[in-house]
């Protein structure tokens, strides 16, 4: 599985909305960082936002572009790349994000960790890129 591979999973799951898949591509101990307003995100905040997102459509489209990976090993990638949302409004929402994705042990990538860099945050996780 390559960085690129999972996310375009994530992206073509969520821009169909669905749900059963998207949520497959998440682990069940997801921690998501860096949301204004919130802690930390977990699996059953995450399945309750997508559950009603997906239902309501208000999702048009996902999408994902500049990644690069910063550490490998069998089991575990670290990577950032930076995430468009549109939703059906018409606004977009734009960051980066790091993630963790890990291979379970049902075979299985799942995504065990986000966070969403700032500006500063990204700059310094893009000196450690590996080439």
């Amino acid at each position: 599985m390559t960085p690129q591979e999972f996310l375009i999973e994530m992206a073509r799951t969520a821009s169909m909305h669905n749900f059963e898949e998207h949520m497959d591509l998440i682990s069940k101990d997801v921690k998501v960082y860096g949301v204004p307003d919130h802690e930390v995100i977990s699996y059953a905040d995450w399945f309750n936002q997508c559950k009603q997102e997906f239902e309501d459509k208000l999702l048009t489209s996902v999408g994902y572009d500049d990644v690069h990976l910063l550490s490998e090993t069998n089991d575990v990638i670290c990577f950032i790349a930076n995430e468009e949302i549109e939703a059906s409004d018409g606004t977009k929402h734009a960051h980066c994000i790091k993630f963790f994705i890990k291979h379970e042990i049902d075979g299985q990538w799942r995504v065990t960790s986000e966070r969403i860099l700032t500006d500063e945050e990204k700059e310094e996780a893009l000196k450690t890129v590996l080439q």
